[in-house]
């Protein structure tokens, strides 16, 4: 069977006016009116928000997470649907995480985007800085709660991962989620993907992270996520964003008027007066490298000075205690002909 390429997939899809974030729930006024039907949208611990140095805090305690279960086999499914504000796909119950204040369990993951046009779809920013895409992988306090449902709306109910996605090379692994876009295409639709190591879609450096505090990005907006966002984000080809950008549609299949599904990311919140923690020291890296190259520099200096200043003490010495008789030897010479 031959494959069909992304470019001729986008030829398929007609463009049409998007669906976005800010028009959740077919709310007139967008993200500003969500707190009249969901009052904890307009309150505390609200996410995203921005991670710039002032309210960041290094925590020697925080470690890197533990995943259980995360390698599923290629036996098992996931289930993947397009649930009219963002494609979600739903985990093994085996797969959870611990080195938290609990242990979670997984429930789903699910991904934020922007446009074709503006590829700024992370919730999450850091100095202000927006990437091109974000994943969410979804946990529940399974030691308190006995599914996400009861856990949704507590304190301590969940936990979420998250990932920021940057333009890079091909990502082999989250092809194994993107491939599968073009079945999903309309809102409700599902498709069964192959299990994999989940862990793949997750950045190499698992050990350097922000901690924080927050909420649901989409209503209700409960204030009840531990977040971990990862440091340092994972790349995806262009041709893989540009598929996530304009595959799906928030609509229905037989909708006479489809809308694609873009923009569906919150904006940055406010933080008030909270903490962000993080488990690495920022600028720690730069500035290591800065004083290491400074100290070769200097020791090198040090090394060429010493050899120098031992060169020339050397050569005076050579030259100490030796007499220079120029005339003896003639003049030995010619008293011994006489």
């Amino acid at each position: 069977m031959e494959k069909t390429s992304f470019a001729d997939k986008f030829k398929i899809l007609p463009q049409a006016k998007g669906c976005d974030g800010k028009k959740f729930h077919q709310s007139p006024d967008g993200e500003k009116a969500w707190p009249k039907k969901y009052p904890f949208c307009g309150g505390v611990f609200q996410s995203p928000i921005d991670f710039h140095k002032d309210i960041l805090q290094y925590d020697s305690n925080l470690l890197p997470l533990e995943f259980i279960g995360y390698n599923v086999p290629s036996t098992d499914q996931f289930t993947l649907i397009n649930n009219g504000h963002s494609v979600k796909m739903y985990l093994s119950p085996a797969m959870s995480i611990r080195n938290l204040p609990f242990e979670y369990t997984a429930s789903q993951l699910h991904l934020h985007w922007g446009n074709r046009n503006k590829s700024e779809g992370s919730e999450h920013t850091i100095s202000g800085k927006h990437f091109a895409a974000e994943l969410h992988i979804v946990h529940y306090n399974s030691e308190k709660y006995p599914d996400i449902t009861a856990a949704m709306d507590k304190a301590d109910g969940l936990a979420v991962l998250a990932v920021l996605l940057e333009i890079g090379p091909f990502n082999p692994s989250y092809e194994k989620i993107f491939r599968h876009f073009w079945n999903v295409k309309y809102k409700d639709q599902k498709v069964l993907v192959p299990g994999f190591n989940i862990q793949e879609l997750l950045p190499d450096r698992l050990d350097e992270y922000y901690r924080y505090k927050g909420s649901l990005t989409t209503p209700p907006c409960y204030p009840s996520v531990l977040w971990t966002v990862f440091r340092k984000p994972v790349k995806i080809s262009q041709e893989q964003l540009l598929a996530l950008e304009t595959a799906m549609y928030c609509t229905e299949s037989d909708d006479p008027e489809p809308l694609e599904m873009v923009d569906n990311f919150r904006n940055v919140q406010e933080f008030h007066e909270r903490l962000v923690f993080i488990s690495f020291h920022e600028g720690l890296v730069v500035s290591i490298l800065i004083a290491c190259i400074l100290g070769v520099l200097i020791i090198l200096a040090v090394t060429f000075w010493l050899l120098k200043k031992k060169g020339c003490k050397k050569g005076g010495e050579d030259n100490r205690g030796v007499i220079y008789k120029p005339g003896m030897y003639k003049e030995e010479e010619d008293i011994s002909k006489m």
